[in-house]
């Protein structure tokens, strides 16, 4: 006996329609079951000339890098992109850089910058937002919004007040933060945690709430519910803002001039200012040291780019 497919009337917009089974399964489907649709060559194209004109300029840097100074002084880096086997390429400006950045010790400087601004935020971010997310108390939406309005605020209208602030604790308790590793971290973390809180308490909202009730009734207590089941299924948002945060104080310039400053305790950051030299004649070198800066930015953003996708769209829709 043969089965007739029974038809399915599709009602939207005040108007039916009889939806054919049979044809619409013909249709080519992605891998998520949404409907194909036709290729879009002008977006494709629009976006290649973006990443193109992103690119450009990071090119001209790593050709400029790779060649002897005789010859960047001389012609412009695309001539060397041009006639590929005519241009002489060296990796000497780097082995330079290397030794002028003392990179052995910047680099474990920036980690030890990097690593503490980076664990601090989202840990006391992922306190707040689940406060804001779960907890009921009064004037809550205004302290959100009141955070909310602090990420307009820039470190750099901010800088003279906590400079002040940490000449006067230093003063006061003969504890000297400027120069310091904490001073860093207290500026970097500071800024960095409206945002933090913003993205993870979109991302918690969007969390089974019948599943926080069920810990509450088998009696877990609200340490349990966070350590337990909050931050493990929040581990796409935390890794997205943890590679945000990493990146820009990674990158800092600014913070690490004003609060670490020369010395010891310098950045790789501050060392590639140093490379420059007193008559901008080093500017070679710096190109070269650019790159042995981006090397741990770009393991760090490829290694976790797939939590960094999902924690940016997790909470868009619910």
């Amino acid at each position: 006996m043969t089965m007739i497919p029974t038809p399915i009337v599709d009602e939207g917009e005040g108007k039916r329609e009889v939806v054919d089974l049979d044809k619409k399964s013909k249709k080519r489907l992605n891998k998520d079951g949404t409907e194909k649709g036709k290729p879009r060559v002008l977006i494709m194209i629009l976006m290649g000339i973006i990443a193109l004109a992103w690119l450009l300029p990071l090119l001209g840097l790593l050709v400029t890098s790779l060649r002897p100074r005789a010859d960047v002084e001389a012609t412009g880096w695309w001539t060397a992109i041009l006639a590929p086997f005519q241009t002489t390429w060296t990796l000497e400006p780097f082995a330079q850089a290397w030794v002028a950045l003392d990179a052995g010790t910047t680099f474990w400087n920036s980690v030890a910058v990097t690593v503490p601004a980076t664990v601090l935020p989202v840990m006391i971010a992922a306190m707040a937002a689940y406060a804001f997310t779960f907890f009921q108390f009064r004037g809550k939406e205004i302290y959100f919004a009141i955070i909310l309005g602090l990420m307009v605020v820039p470190v750099q209208i901010a800088v003279i007040p906590i400079l002040q602030l940490f000449v006067w604790f230093g003063n006061t308790t003969g504890i000297q933060i400027i120069g310091q590793y904490p001073a860093a971290w207290i500026v970097h973390a500071t800024f960095a945690m409206p945002l933090a809180i913003y993205i993870l308490r979109n991302y918690m909202q969007t969390l089974p709430n019948s599943l926080i009730e069920a810990a509450r009734v088998d009696g877990a207590s609200h340490f349990q519910i966070f350590w337990r089941l909050i931050v493990p299924m929040s581990v796409p948002a935390l890794a997205s803002f943890a590679i945000f945060q990493f990146l820009w104080v990674w990158n800092d310039f600014f913070v690490a001039y004003l609060f670490i400053q020369s010395g010891p305790n310098q950045v790789l950051t501050q060392g590639l200012y140093t490379l420059l030299g007193q008559y901008g004649q080093g500017w070679q070198r710096v190109a070269a040291g650019s790159f042995i800066t981006l090397v741990v930015p770009l393991v760090i953003f490829f290694g976790l780019q797939r939590f960094f996708v999902r924690g940016l769209t997790a909470g868009s829709v619910k």
